[in-house]
């Protein structure tokens, strides 16, 4: 069982019923305790929460007297290594288990700190080129990491770093040119309507990286009374040659190791570096009850059961990836004129030969902060050493980067 579990406090579900427009009007159905539902569509009734939870569990406390009639009571993401054991059941009532998606987490008791986690989870020659990377983003940036927790944190920082958050993901996802689900404008208002309250109430944080006070990386974490729930990660892609999603990893376990949690739960959904890290995978699984005696409630629960099992054998066959690919390029239609951008081959003696105009890196050149962070990770620059110059007489298409001691010549074309 979750103690403590955030995704069933009352501030939770009462933002979540606002947000979503849900009755909030809540139903209790014994045997199953701890958990409330709300109707849904006839004599189906959904966990509160539904699927923007990151675990949920119950317990089954009577053995008679359950209210089932024709209702069919589904649960969301329940996770299998939190499960109660579920004997108590009573007479006619069925549970249906159906495997979702897969989850991973660490044990963090297991371990006498970080970096005896490391050393027994990643190779020697891993382990130092993390080191390696996360040397070389504090010699090239003026980085600052930060947990935003507790009733000390104030709403406009909140604020900031929250739209920050948006910006990095819409970001991400254009570039990968597929939708995502968090991103969906009642979705995002519901994270950022309950977050800071439960910031405030420690059942929340948010871990920050920060590059001169602007965000680079930032995770979504909720906590119960044992775990940390890795929710929502994101970091700036034009940093990606640094590796910043495992240096935020690395950065966020330190914190992890040396607080009270046992467990850090990197959520659902199958990602390389959640494989990497983990020490347990395990399955997520939606959870259909209902009264066998009823033809009616049997009807309704196979005929769920049957939907997420195919939804299930048609993300295993990955066609979830085709179809949110779809779904971006549908939305986003068609783009002219994509840019193009070329590193050119220099000698110092060209570069001088250029009739230089230092410029600012503004909104409409922007796409150029990729080339430069390369150059920085590739020749170890600090960024307040990094200067851009157009190439005047050459129609605004040549860029030259240069730092301490090295330059780069970039060519764009529309």
């Amino acid at each position: 069982m979750i103690q403590h579990n955030p995704f069933t406090s009352s501030l939770f579900i009462s933002v979540w019923c606002k947000n979503f427009n849900i009755n909030t009007t809540t139903y209790n159905f014994k045997p199953i305790n701890g958990l409330h539902f709300f109707k849904s569509k006839g004599e189906l009734f959904i966990n509160t929460g539904k699927n923007l939870t990151k675990g949920i569990t119950y317990e089954i406390t009577e053995t008679i007297g359950n209210n089932f009639k024709n209702q069919v009571c589904l649960i969301y993401d329940v996770p299998t290594y939190a499960q109660a054991k579920t004997t108590k059941i009573p007479k006619n009532l069925v549970i249906k288990k159906i495997k979702q998606y897969p989850g991973f987490l660490i044990h963090l008791n297991q371990y006498t700190g970080i970096e005896n986690y490391l050393k027994k989870t990643f190779s020697k020659n891993s382990i130092q080129k993390l080191i390696r990377y996360n040397k070389r983003l504090q010699t090239c940036f003026d980085i600052d990491e930060k947990m935003l927790i507790g009733n000390s944190v104030e709403k406009t920082e909140y604020d900031t770093v929250f739209n920050h958050f948006h910006k990095l993901l819409n970001k991400r996802f254009e570039d990968k040119q597929i939708t995502n689900n968090n991103l969906n404008p009642e979705e995002w208002r519901f994270y950022q309507a309950v977050v800071y309250p439960l910031i405030l109430e420690n059942k929340a944080a948010l871990h920050v990286i920060y590059n001169n006070d602007v965000p680079i990386s930032v995770r979504l974490l909720y906590f119960s009374e044992h775990i940390i729930f890795d929710a929502i990660t994101v970091f700036d892609i034009d940093y990606t040659k640094f590796h910043i999603g495992k240096i935020s990893i690395l950065k966020m376990l330190e914190w992890s190791f040396n607080s009270k949690y046992e467990i850090f739960d990197f959520s659902k959904g199958y990602f390389d570096y959640k494989e990497s890290w983990s020490d347990l995978k395990y399955d997520f699984e939606y959870h259909i009850f209902y009264n066998t005696k009823s033809l009616k409630a049997s009807l309704l629960a196979n005929t769920i059961a049957l939907t997420f099992k195919t939804k299930q054998y048609l993300r295993d066959k990955k066609f979830n990836e085709k179809l949110h690919k779809i779904t971006f390029a549908l939305k986003r239609g068609s783009k002219n004129n994509p840019i193009k951008v070329e590193i050119l081959p220099h000698n110092k003696e060209e570069i001088n030969k250029y009739d230089l105009q230092e410029i600012e890196l503004t909104d409409d050149i922007l796409y150029l902060k990729k080339y430069i962070v390369d150059f920085q990770f590739l020749n170890s620059e600090h960024q307040k050493n990094i200067k851009l110059y157009q190439i005047a007489n050459q129609n605004n298409t040549l860029y030259l980067i240069k730092g301490k001691h090295n330059y780069q010549l970039l060519s764009v074309s529309h």
